[in-house]
Order: C-alpha cells, then structure tokens, then sequence
C-alpha cells in the first residue's frame, strides 16, 4: 500500500447532497424575448459597456 492511500481526504470521497428542490422552477417556462426586447437588451448592454462607472471612496 502507498502512502498515498492514507492521505486521500476521505469526505471527498462521497457525491455532492442533491440540489434543494427550491433551486428548481416548477410551472411555466418564461416567454421567449421579442425581437424588439433583443434588440433594447443589446443597445443597453452596449451602452454599460462603453460607459464607465464612477469609482466610491474607501472611507
């Protein structure tokens, strides 16, 4: 046997919990954007990206 064998993290051995059943949307699935609402989405996104925010002051 190595000695590696008796080093392993054994906690990481087992499979992560199951995710909460409130991280899973039960009902309607949202309606698709319109081309109109697309077409906004990327003007406003490229606007944030060119624009810079102003830095806070640590205080």
């Amino acid at each position: 046997m190595s000695s590696t064998d008796r080093d392993v993290d054994h906690a990481l051995a087992y499979p992560e919990p199951p995710a909460s059943p409130l991280w899973h949307r039960h009902g309607a699935k949202a309606r698709p954007l319109t081309d109109a609402q697309r077409k906004r989405n990327r003007e406003l996104l490229d606007i944030a990206q060119r624009t810079t925010r102003p830095r806070t002051r640590a205080a």
